[in-house]
């Protein structure tokens, strides 16, 4: 509530203010679908709306002695400093291209080494660097210094993933909210030894608080589509969801539910794969397997209207959080 209640009184003054500063908003793709043409002048980094509240609420309500707290503020605001960056070039330029895309992602995995490897000191011995496999309970993969390599895939790789389905009005943030409140209850249930212990999952100690930045992340979210809901009044931008993206990953990695999130996040990971998909297929064939890449341009290039493919892809993520909490319970 304290970050909804944020957003909805600082979002107005924080859109006019973006609105003045960037003049022609943020610059639209002249090789994306036509009907995005008409949202030149939307001005973008909103995600400063979103992070505004969720550091707001999470100082005033979380327990700040608890070292996941700050470590995934850290990665959070770190991403959320190159989005930032990267929208700030893209603005200023009039280009849809940001600062080199090579340093960007030297970035992110640096950002993502530095958090696994701090996560792993935090972590109790034994599940320092094991990746636990879902479904099955007892079944721990012992990776050792590779998991470092996980952890950077899994933060590194939802920030990317957030920030490519980030193309549609208020696409991005419902799964956003929907995977935070998933791992927000997983989070809670993984910090306490006695639900822990009855769902069959491993207990982190410490873990619950994260629980704080999950609801935060709903409430500064809520706060954002009131203004992102179509027609967009601002877009998030590289600020929001780079950052976002960078939080669930690294909560996901925290709580030692990694593969949760691939099932959580399925949306991100089905827009990312199109992407990856599309790239290989023309390098290789010279043909397009999708009419436009990320997936939600495909379904618009099929004649979707764009609420409709907002709300079933909102629909679908719904789903994936319920098959992801179920994991909790199903052995």
């Amino acid at each position: 509530m304290t970050a909804l209640l944020f957003v909805f009184l600082f979002g107005p003054v924080i859109i006019d203010m973006l609105r003045l500063k960037q003049g022609k908003g943020q610059p639209i793709r002249d090789d994306g679908p036509q009907t995005h043409l008409a949202k030149r002048g939307t001005p973008t980094m909103g995600g400063l709306m979103i992070l505004s509240g969720v550091v707001v609420a999470t100082l005033l309500w979380a327990n700040l002695a608890n070292p996941y707290v700050w470590l995934v503020l850290g990665v959070t605001l770190s991403f959320g400093a190159i989005g930032f960056f990267d929208d700030y070039r893209k603005v200023t330029r009039r280009s849809v291209d940001g600062f080199s895309r090579k340093l960007r992602f030297g970035l992110e995995l640096a950002i993502a080494a530095l958090a696994t490897y701090i996560l792993m000191r935090l972590s109790t011995p034994a599940l320092a660097d094991v990746l636990t496999v879902p479904f099955f309970k007892n079944v721990i993969l012992d990776l050792g210094p590779l998991f470092v390599l996980l952890g950077v895939l899994v933060i590194a790789g939802a920030g990317n993933a957030v920030n490519l389905t980030d193309g549609l009005d208020g696409l991005a943030i419902v799964p956003v909210m929907i995977a935070a409140a998933t791992f927000g209850l997983i989070a809670y249930l993984s910090g306490n030894a006695n639900f822990a212990k009855y769902l069959q999952i491993h207990f982190v100690p410490g873990a619950g608080e994260l629980a704080i930045i999950c609801g935060a992340l709903i409430g500064a979210g809520l706060g954002f589509l009131w203004f992102n809901a179509p027609p967009a009044m601002i877009f998030m931008g590289d600020t929001g969801s780079l950052a976002l993206g960078g939080a669930l990953g690294t909560i996901a990695v925290a709580i030692k539910h990694e593969i949760v999130l691939a099932i959580v996040g399925g949306l991100f990971v089905l827009e990312t794969l199109s992407v990856i998909i599309q790239v290989a297929s023309f390098k290789m064939t010279g043909k397009r397997v999708f009419r436009m890449a990320p997936l939600h341009h495909h379904f618009e290039q099929k004649g979707w209207a764009e609420p409709t493919v907002v709300v079933r892809f909102w629909v679908i993520s719904v789903v994936l959080a319920l098959l992801g909490l179920a994991t909790l319970k199903l052995r």
